[in-house]
């Protein structure tokens, strides 16, 4: 029975050229023998869908194919290297033949603590930490004083390295990154003595960071290429500023609102009062506590919170009084308690019985 090539690639039997090879080229990464390291039958799978590829790709053959005439396949596999290279063009399988492979260097993270005050309203920080940076005496390039630079002698300046094996499909060619420079594609006639050739070196690093008003516990900032240098001049990594904020006594922070507990006496809360409320960025806020205020009333202040992280905009301040009913009073304070009682109509317990000591009372020896 004829194979179904339209089956095998996956696309329906109207399908342009274009179709045609994308579906392969999704095929080959999946199928290719060097993609399925130890699997015996990704070599009959990758031909299957190579013999597909080969028959539907070319016009002549593909009419026959769909009239039902036999194929005739031998010989067809020629170098299994110029089909993939017709099929992935001239940057190869994996998408990185015969250009030079630059390394990246190290994201770096650093944490700091800060303020409740800072993380709301923004700081500048100075931070320090220990990173690779382009070594200082050979500026990066790994030679030595008065070494050269040339092309790399294993690669040609490419950067890769093809290897080729034979199989029953034919040539079968991979590329891997230069061993000699790195894939780079240069080299020196003689290393740095203080980076050993590969233009980077650890040291310690202090940069000013600007911190966003708005931030809080745990916010990550991302800095673009100030991370660690990378070897052979490659891209540098990125820094990561994490940020910690220290708990603060007058407040609690619950995304950009802060809440505040104020304290008042019993007459405050019956008659009523204007009590001072701090302010994170500092001063106070005159705030009228009504007659008849309870324990828990809330009072909302706009505007008060912290920033929103990338917005003009600021959360509230939600003051919760506490009313605070004394342990002990005087007698002259328990007399007006009494007096204002029997005006309310209320019982409070009696008086208590104070028992007094006379002077003189006991006897003389």
């Amino acid at each position: 029975m004829a194979k179904d090539y339209y089956q095998i690639l996956g696309v329906d039997r109207d399908a342009d050229p274009s179709r045609i090879k994308k579906a392969f080229r999704k095929l080959a990464r999946e199928t290719h023998p060097d993609a399925n390291p130890g699997d015996p039958q990704a070599e009959a799978r990758f031909r299957e869908a190579a013999e597909a590829y080969e028959v539907l790709s070319d016009p002549d053959r593909r009419r026959s194919y769909d009239r039902g005439e036999q194929i005739d396949i031998s010989g067809m596999f020629g170098d299994l290297d110029d089909l993939l290279r017709s099929v992935f063009g001239g940057s190869g399988f994996f998408g990185n033949a015969g250009t030079s492979q630059r390394s990246r260097g190290q994201d770096i993270l650093v944490r700091i603590g800060l303020s409740l005050e800072e993380a709301a309203f923004g700081v500048e920080k100075r931070i320090e930490f220990e990173a690779q940076a382009t070594c200082s005496t050979c500026g990066g390039d790994g030679a030595a004083a008065g070494a050269q630079v040339i092309t790399c002698r294993g690669c040609g300046g490419s950067g890769m390295v093809r290897s080729t094996r034979s199989s029953f499909l034919g040539s079968m060619v991979t590329t891997s990154t230069c061993p000699r420079c790195r894939g780079r594609g240069r080299e020196v006639t003689q290393v740095c003595g203080r980076c050993q050739g590969i233009g980077v070196d650890t040291e310690t690093q202090s940069l000013n960071v600007e911190i966003p008003a708005g931030v809080s516990e745990g916010t990550r900032l991302r800095l673009r290429g100030r991370g660690a240098a990378a070897p052979m001049g490659g891209m540098p990594g990125d820094l990561y500023v994490e940020v910690g904020v220290r708990s603060d006594s007058r407040f609690e922070r619950e995304g950009d609102h802060l809440f505040y507990r104020a304290t008042i006496g019993v007459t405050e809360a019956a008659l009523g009062a204007e009590i001072e409320i701090p302010l994170l960025q500092g001063g106070l806020y005159t705030l009228r506590i009504p007659p008849g205020t309870q324990p828990g009333w809330v009072s909302r202040l706009a505007g008060y919170g912290t920033p929103r992280m990338g917005s003009r905009r600021r959360g509230d301040m939600l003051v919760e009084v506490e009313v605070t009913i004394p342990r002990e009073v005087s007698r002259q304070e328990e007399d007006l308690l009494r007096e204002l009682a029997d005006l309310r109509g209320e019982s409070p317990l009696p008086r208590p019985f104070r028992r007094s000591r006379r002077r003189g009372s006991g006897k003389k020896r």
